[in-house]
């Protein structure tokens, strides 16, 4: 993990740098220069119409992020699922399957019935967000195209969520949303891979609204005046990532957040913003916090777990606690189960969901009225 901790200050141009540190981001720059012209100019035939993208027969909302780690991309797609299900809406959910083992063209998560692949397999935010919408097909693949024309003939689809797509301009998007992590809202741009960003900021003005993720782990009035806010004159919703319940690894039961309370906790997690995960059991109650942290999307051994566990019990903790996407990879690891707790997380926007909900039916019932007058 340390050599991930120096990659971070690095890309947070950190006090806490070393000497050491400066050859690297040097030649970090170059490459980032050069990463840069090449993003810039796939994106400028797209936006000349040299390269086409496909359109959908049904409206198609995207969320993605133009930085790298967790923003919150998989939160958002259930949220957002939920409310246009809620709508009448007969909506799919497409992914590129991240970290999935399968090099199938179209691979049926969900069949809006039964939850069909495992997570190393289909990769763990497609299976995490088949658990929590159930009754929704999910479907993963490298081409957007192939997996949404699949939504549609197979399951009837009258609307595609596309999840991570801010890059993936294949595909026509009736409605472009872009999540931004509000603790980035004042770090430095610089691109991959000196820093974070997947791609120059001004290219937010190919989104139709920004939202603002974890809003409450950053101070009151942080980052509103924040260049990223201002450009485009977007319109911005902002969120919160909100604990729910805790959850046995094994279906053995809840246990209410109150069971936090003045609790000593042992964590772990294999996340892109592992830091988020402490805040949050903190936020909870936790008297104290100790975690380890792994790489994102990491896959489990028994032998990792093992240590885990013996950690945990020699720390003296009250609890053995992970998150929602990690407890989607502790397959196989049946005998150590009904140890580990699962904190389940939603996203919530704020002051309410109505100004945003609204914002996407405005959008996608103009597209289902134009393509009628054409």
């Amino acid at each position: 993990m340390k050599r991930m901790v120096r990659w971070q200050r690095m890309w947070n141009d950190d006090d806490g740098n070393s000497w050491l540190d400066r050859p690297v981001q040097i030649i970090a720059s170059v490459l980032s220069f050069f990463y840069g012209l090449a993003v810039s100019l796939r994106n400028w035939l797209y936006d000349g119409k040299i390269l086409k993208e496909f359109i959908f027969s049904c409206p198609v909302v995207s969320i993605g992020n133009i930085t790298v780690g967790g923003t919150g991309k998989t939160p958002c797609a259930i949220l957002l699922t939920r409310l246009l299900k809620d709508c009448g809406y007969r909506p799919a959910v497409i992914s590129r399957g991240y970290g999935g083992r399968s090099k199938k063209a179209v691979n049926i998560v969900c069949d809006g019935r039964n939850i069909l692949m495992s997570s190393d397999m289909a990769g763990d935010e497609p299976v995490l967000i088949a658990r929590s919408l159930k009754d929704v097909p999910v479907i993963t693949g490298a081409r957007r195209k192939l997996t949404g024309q699949a939504a549609i003939r197979l399951f009837g689809a009258d609307l595609l969520i596309c999840d991570d797509a801010m890059q993936h301009r294949q595909i026509h998007r009736d409605v472009n949303l872009v999540l931004m992590d509000a603790g980035d809202l004042n770090k430095k741009p610089h691109l991959l891979p000196r820093g974070k960003f997947r791609e120059p900021v001004a290219h937010l003005r190919r989104a139709d609204a920004i939202i603002l993720t974890r809003t409450n782990e950053i101070p009151p009035g942080d980052g509103e005046s924040a260049p990223l806010i201002a450009l485009g004159n977007l319109p911005v919703f902002r969120s919160i990532h909100q604990p729910k319940v805790l959850v046995r690894a094994d279906n053995g039961g809840e246990k209410p957040l109150s069971e936090l309370q003045h609790k000593k906790v042992h964590a772990f997690c294999g996340i892109a913003n592992p830091r988020s995960f402490e805040k949050a059991l903190q936020a909870s109650g936790a008297q104290s916090v100790t975690c380890d942290i792994f790489p994102d999307h990491h896959r489990y051994t028994a032998g990792e777990m093992e240590k885990i566990i013996s950690r945990f019990r020699r720390s003296g903790a009250d609890l053995l606690i992970t998150t929602e996407k990690d407890g989607v990879r502790l397959n196989g690891l049946d005998e150590f189960l009904d140890t580990i707790y699962v904190l389940k997380m939603e996203m919530e926007i704020i002051p309410d969901a109505e100004p945003l909900k609204n914002f996407i039916l405005r959008r996608v019932t103009n597209r289902q009225k134009h393509k009628q007058e054409g």
